[in-house]
């Protein structure tokens, strides 16, 4: 029975040595296999390391706001008679957009047209006899302060009638009228908006820090969300007051609103351009990967000789400075002349070979850098 035993505990542990030998010798054999193993070499795109020209510009979001816009209001109370336009129509300074009656006031400047007369041949009438020595001076002085004070009137109450004519004050386009015939209007209504859409100005704030940049004169590029319309202009005023809640400062633009691409209070992108840099080193945004260790880049390397050479790659740390239309400044970390990789650096580490592959090269069709 013991004998038994022994060659039980025997065979069992000759069963487990053979099994725990056998997994270390495959684990073994595995790690010399990967050890050895050579990567597959990764395609990657690339682009050459340039010095060129650099075009600074301070960007910003902004809102539309017609050269010149008003609510035109009535300045005395009346019923509307007439309305002379319709939505959207340009009309020009002076034009008569909505007529008032003025039907008593016609009447009442009618009857002064008359006291005036009536003052006037009782002034000469009063010269003449003074000139003959058969009146007072004060008869005389009665008669011209009568008819100075008709005058005034008359003054007045054209004044008046033209205040029934409501006018245009400058050559625009006209909103929606948002009042009808007959509607009694108290002073003060609002009965349309005008707005002279030939030239726009775009409010927009920058930081404090970038305020000493900008000066009267720069051009300024406005474009709309969608990208439907981009304008052209010029920076024409800076508010010389820094907000203390916002630290921002307001800044104005005019651009020439071609084919009223804009409308007032629009939303819109600015971009106010710098004076151009020389010998700045760019690269797409796309070729520089950030972590909590910093930026960097993956430069491509060669080594070896002959029909050993070979491409692999090694992890650069950059500074970088500005970014603008997708490009980033690098203030250090690279040379010109170097070979860095723009697309397909998700799968690279330090040492990785890679093919290069510029057939399609996004940094070559939109990350060109400035100036090559």
């Amino acid at each position: 029975m013991i004998k038994r035993l022994i060659i039980a505990v025997i065979l069992l542990g000759l069963v487990v040595g053979g099994i725990v030998g056998f997994n270390l010798f495959r684990s073994k054999m595995i790690g010399e296999f990967f050890a050895n193993r050579q990567p597959d070499a990764v395609t990657v795109s690339t682009i050459e390391v340039k010095t060129g020209s650099w075009s600074p510009g301070i960007e910003a979001i902004g809102t539309a706001r017609a050269k010149q816009g008003v609510e035109l209001g009535v300045e005395t109370p009346g019923i509307v008679k007439e309305i002379t336009f319709q939505a959207n129509d340009h009309v020009e300074a002076g034009q008569v957009l909505v007529q008032l009656d003025d039907a008593i006031e016609r009447a009442d400047l009618a009857a002064a047209n008359a006291t005036l007369n009536l003052s006037e041949l009782q002034l000469d009438r009063a010269q003449a006899l003074r000139t003959r020595g058969v009146t007072a001076a004060n008869d005389l002085d009665e008669a011209q302060a009568s008819a100075t004070s008709a005058r005034a009137e008359v003054q007045k109450l054209t004044a008046v009638m033209n205040q029934k004519a409501l006018r245009a004050p400058f050559s625009g386009t006209v909103g929606i009228p948002q009042v009808d015939v007959g509607q009694y209007l108290p002073a003060g209504t609002v009965y349309a908006t005008l707005q002279d859409l030939d030239a726009m100005r775009v409010d927009f704030s920058v930081p404090e820090q970038e305020i000493r940049l900008i000066r009267n004169g720069l051009p300024v590029t406005a474009s709309t969300e969608v990208g439907t319309a981009s304008l052209e202009g010029r920076v024409i005023g800076i508010e010389p007051r820094i907000d203390p809640n916002s630290r921002l400062v307001t800044v104005r633009a005019e651009v020439e609103n071609a084919d009223d691409a804009l409308n007032p209070g629009q939303f819109l992108r600015v971009r106010v351009e710098l004076p151009a840099e020389s010998d700045v080193i760019s690269l797409p945004q796309t070729a520089v990967s950030s972590t909590l260790y910093g930026d960097s880049v993956f430069v491509v390397r060669e080594e070896g000789e002959g029909e050993e050479k070979k491409s692999t790659v090694e992890q650069v740390f950059v500074q970088v400075g500005r970014r603008s239309l997708g490009l980033v400044e690098i203030t250090s970390g690279l040379n010109p002349g170097d070979v860095v990789v723009t697309a397909g650096q998700n799968r690279l580490f330090t040492g990785a070979p890679v093919t290069i592959d510029n057939t399609i090269n996004p940094a070559d069709a939109e990350f060109r850098p400035i100036g090559q």
